[in-house]
């Protein structure tokens, strides 16, 4: 794989959990950078939009789909009242944001957020507490979605503590798949009672 095509390429935690999201949903990706996950959803079928404040990264990620430039630290949260069938976040946290993401979910959407956690200041950056994620926060702070995957630990390449999330708001949404079809699309395994 040549680098250009590794920076573009999905966060495996995305890739592997991006099945629950409905066919033909919208995608949020916020803080895209140069869109390897609006990339990765796009060429799904999924209508998709990211969020960053380098105008030089949203050149990139523009080619696959929507993109609004805006501080969402300092500024005004540009998708006020707007929902979508998921929310991607990776290598990205600013805790004041996060009320904002769970009401940014449509009933029925996921969210899949892979960040630092803490104990990554042992290995490098980042390595500022508000940059890492407590044990457990993210948990909490999906407290009231149902949480399908979650893992906290440390993956060795690249060397890094992460936390991540697979969770789905499930409010009833007319015409959206229930989540049993997106979890088991073959159908239920026999084993589960």
């Amino acid at each position: 794989m040549r680098p250009s095509e590794l920076a573009l390429a999905p966060s495996p935690w995305i890739a592997r959990w991006s099945h629950l999201v409905a066919s033909g949903a919208s995608v949020l990706d916020v803080a895209c950078g140069t869109g390897r996950h609006m990339q990765w959803f796009a060429a799904r079928g999924h209508p998709v939009v990211g969020v960053d404040r380098s105008e030089e990264a949203l050149a990139t990620a523009s080619s696959f789909g929507r993109t609004q430039r805006a501080d969402i630290e300092q500024g005004a949260w540009p998708f006020e009242g707007q929902v979508f069938g998921a929310v991607v976040v990776t290598n990205y946290l600013w805790r004041p944001l996060f009320p904002r993401l769970l009401a940014a979910l449509a009933p029925g959407g996921v969210l899949l957020y892979e960040t630092f956690a803490e104990g990554n200041e042992t290995v490098g950056k980042p390595s500022r507490p508000d940059f890492l994620l407590a044990p457990g926060e993210l948990l909490g702070l999906c407290a009231g979605l149902r949480v399908v995957a979650y893992e906290h630990g440390f993956l060795e390449s690249p060397p890094r503590f992460v936390q991540r999330i697979a969770a789905v708001n499930e409010a009833d949404a007319e015409g959206s798949a229930p989540l049993r079809h997106r979890l088991f699309p073959q159908g239920l395994p026999e084993n589960l009672p």
